[in-house]
């Protein structure tokens, strides 16, 4: 991660700006913080900052962000920088067998049927056997540990997306 890479982006217009967060983190409040503590000193500062942002955001905050993910298993189509993300960070869905996709289809069905929301887990790192497994696990949470986990989830993908931003 550059200082240059960083310089790009403690420089970039307002409009800009917001447009690139965004994509990181859908929230409108996640976006105005991030964009009022600029600049950043370095990267790590940015990459904590997004996350303890997204830690600190109000449920209603965290829904408008679950709100730009897609499903796992479902690649989300388009050349938006959500979109893109979305299919770089499900790129292990790409080996997934029949089993487990419909597993994971039908797990997406519960667990919104459940928590009235899509399942959210970081899915860069991680297998289609692993997501299925943190799904099958999460299914038994209650709702205010579920909230919980999904927040943290959030903070790990906007985190990455941060990083990835500056890696220009």
């Amino acid at each position: 991660m550059g200082e240059k890479s960083l310089g790009w982006l403690n420089e970039l217009p307002a409009d800009d700006l917001r447009e690139h967060l965004r994509a990181c983190n859908a929230s409108e409040r996640f976006v105005r913080e991030m964009a009022a503590k600029r600049p950043y000193a370095n990267a790590t500062d940015l990459a904590d900052t997004a996350e303890a942002v997204t830690m600190g955001l109000r449920w209603a905050d965290v829904g408008q962000a679950l709100a730009a993910h897609p499903r796992i298993g479902e690649r989300p189509d388009g050349d938006s920088v959500e979109a893109r993300s979305s299919r770089a960070e499900q790129a292990s869905m790409d080996e997934a067998d029949d089993e487990i996709r419909r597993a994971l289809v039908d797990g997406n069905h519960e667990y919104e049927a459940r928590f009235d929301h899509v399942y959210l887990i970081r899915a860069a790192g991680r297998s289609p056997a692993e997501m299925l497994a943190e799904l099958e696990r999460r299914l038994s949470n209650d709702e205010v540990t579920e909230r919980g986990e999904v927040t943290r989830q959030l903070a790990e993908i906007t985190r990455l997306r941060v990083e990835r931003l500056i890696q220009r």
